[in-house]
């Protein structure tokens, strides 16, 4: 019997093309092969993110944060978009390069190392159209990772998005802070950060 016209109209299924799901030991190789010298991508879940160009709002808060940091923890205990580990069920698949860390330790101690969780004292992701990610799939990540302090700045928004307290893989504790808020991190308690000094006019 002959397909009717609306049959005949109707759009084909719509599939996802397969994925190739990536670990490290693949990401480390291609990496070795100059695969990813012209574009910096990060692995999460098994996929490569594409760590898009910054725009000039996200650069000038990373580099505004940045500067408080180096004051208030020292030059030699903030990173910029190192890498770090996660969770060991979630290290093979992932491996994340947040906008900022804030170590531990003197940052040599890591010379042939990468950090673990228990070497932080606080991660931050800088996000102008990463919100939704950063706020999901990056704040599950460090919460099962065990990250304690996990902050979201969120350039738009002109706020700041604490995630703290993290425990069966998510944090306990998600606070708001709008640009006439300030808080402190759980590292260095006795400074207080004002998120209005990263959103400039």
């Amino acid at each position: 019997m002959p397909a009717s016209l609306t049959e005949r109209l109707s759009p084909p299924a719509v599939q996802d093309p397969p994925r190739k799901r990536w670990s490290r030991p693949e990401c480390d190789r291609l990496e070795a092969l100059g695969i990813f010298e012209q574009q910096r991508v990060e692995l999460i879940e098994g996929e490569l993110i594409d760590k898009m160009g910054k725009n000039r709002p996200h650069v000038d808060t990373l580099t505004l944060l940045f500067g408080w940091l180096i004051q208030v923890f020292g030059l030699r205990f903030v990173n910029t978009e190192a890498p770090i580990d996660v969770a060991p069920e979630d290290n093979p698949t992932n491996q994340p390069q947040p906008d900022l860390i804030v170590l531990k330790r003197d940052y040599s101690t890591f010379r042939s190392a990468t950090p673990q969780p228990q070497d932080l004292d606080l991660v931050i992701e800088i996000a102008d159209t990463s919100l939704a990610f950063d706020l999901t799939i990056k704040a599950a990540l460090y919460a099962r990772a065990g990250i304690a302090e996990y902050w979201v700045l969120d350039v738009p928004g002109r706020r700041l998005i604490v995630h703290r307290d993290p425990q069966s893989g998510q944090y306990g504790s998600v606070t708001a802070y709008n640009e006439q808020e300030g808080i402190a991190p759980l590292g260095a308690p006795d400074s207080t950060f004002q998120v209005r000094t990263v959103f400039p006019e």
